[in-house]
């Protein structure tokens, strides 16, 4: 708690949505780095999330706006089962508790009190208070009607966002809002804590960009995506001055913007704490002047994707591989307006592959992998070990881009192995943000 004091009192950059402050005389709760008055100590409660302050009664900062700080580990101090309801509470709003204990493998009324003891909030109510952040997100930056903001933030009507805005943050849509008129495309800012190096993430990214699919200039990354049976297109541009990145995005429903905006967050990494991660790394016996500072790990879009791009990219160079996914995508990838779209499982497992440059024992790997994934929409990423040509190099890689896991270990990658033979590393001590060691490497 010292430490959240301090960084109160400095509004430190490096602590912004790591925690939240509310205010007991305003009834408010603010960002650490809110430019208003600092209040008195005794004055002050800290929360981990937004959505607690929320359940304690506080509404947010109309002058920090805690919706638009980073996103923090929710699941800071929590069990494993928490942090993995938590992490389907975002990623399928439409899902029914009970549908999520399922899932689980736990009754809903164990999940209700696991919640209850770690979060001091039902599920029920935790999802409501990040949809209202949300749509207070949409209202601050955004001209979206009314109707618009609601269908985003998963609110079945405009009435019905009307309703829960006035009764948890005591203000109206209109209150919030400013007066503009909508327009095209949709424009977002997605807040980072710094140090963010985005030369880092943009010579990553630009080396492994399928053309046509993924556009990367110096100052921004843009792709066309899919997502639940929408399409869509985002271009990203890199904010230092204001840490975040300016998102411009095109989609049609709007009724999954916040897993869109979700997705974007994790594929650039806007979430990760580097000071933390930071001290892992140099735990693992790299020397600090070799450090990559503000080390991000660049996502891709959907973990089938990733698995392509790994069972493609299996014994060959990167430029390689990206060839070879270039050519793949040209053969099954969906035109669009904006370019073409990664291609579907089932386009790949009917489609003739025979132009790929490639041996047929890796093309038939592919549609292996194509097949299972058609069968198998929804599966625990270590089950790929059962298909013929996917070993633990290629699951790993899933995991590492495909669902931004934190702590792979890629040991038996080349690249790593000749990086182990010049240092006396340790990589167990940077768990659990092994992923970031394998960046590291990879950077050096």
């Amino acid at each position: 708690m010292h430490a959240f004091q301090q960084a109160r009192i400095t509004r430190d950059k490096r602590f912004d949505g790591v925690f939240f402050v509310a205010v007991k005389s305003t009834g408010i709760f603010c960002r650490p780095v809110c430019p208003a008055v600092l209040p008195k100590e005794q004055n002050v409660t800290y929360y981990r999330l937004a959505e607690q302050a929320m359940g304690d009664g506080f509404r947010p900062c109309l002058r920090c706006r805690p919706d638009s700080a980073p996103g923090s580990c929710a699941w800071k101090g929590v069990d494993t089962t928490v942090e993995r309801a938590l992490s389907l509470l975002n990623a399928f709003p439409d899902l029914s508790l009970q549908q999520i204990a399922e899932k689980l493998g736990i009754s809903d009324r164990y999940l209700r009190g696991l919640f209850q003891q770690h979060l001091g909030l039902s599920p029920k109510r935790y999802q409501l208070y990040q949809q209202l952040l949300f749509a207070k997100q949409l209202l601050h930056q955004t001209s979206l009607s009314i109707e618009q903001v609601a269908q985003a933030a998963g609110f079945q009507s405009a009435r019905r966002l009307q309703d829960n805005v006035r009764q948890h943050l005591q203000l109206t849509p209109r209150q919030i809002r400013g007066k503009q008129e909508y327009t095209r495309p949709l424009e977002l800012k997605l807040s980072f804590r710094p140090p963010y190096n985005w030369p880092q993430v943009r010579d990553f990214l630009a080396l492994r960009a399928v053309p046509q699919m993924e556009w990367v200039e110096q100052d921004s990354y843009a792709r066309t995506f899919r997502l639940d049976g929408r399409q869509g297109w985002f271009h990203a541009r890199f904010d230092e001055t204001n840490d975040c990145f300016v998102v411009k995005l095109e989609m049609q429903p709007l009724d999954n913007l916040k897993s869109v905006t979700d997705q974007i967050r994790r594929i650039l990494d806007l979430d990760a704490d580097m000071p933390v991660i930071g001290t892992a790394l140099t735990n693992s016996g790299i020397a600090q002047p070799l450090l990559v500072p503000g080390l991000r790990l660049p996502g891709v879009w959907a973990p089938f994707e990733a698995g392509c791009r790994a069972i493609l990219g299996q014994q060959v160079s990167v430029k390689a591989a990206i060839g070879l996914l270039t050519r793949l995508t040209d053969i099954c990838g969906q035109p669009v307006d904006r370019g073409r779209l990664f291609p579907l499982p089932e386009a790949i497992a009917d489609a003739d592959l025979s132009s790929l440059g490639m041996p047929s024992s890796r093309r038939e790997t592919l549609r292996r992998f194509a097949h299972y994934c058609l069968q198998h929409r929804e599966h625990d990423p270590d089950a790929l070990l059962n298909i013929k040509g996917i070993g633990p190099w290629t699951v790993s890689y899933i995991k590492l881009r495909g669902y931004s896991q934190p702590d792979i270990w890629l040991d038996s990658d080349l690249v790593i192995k000749k990086q182990i033979a010049n240092y006396a590393l340790q990589p167990d001590q940077a768990a659990p943000w092994r992923s970031y060691l394998t960046l590291q490497l990879w950077s050096m």
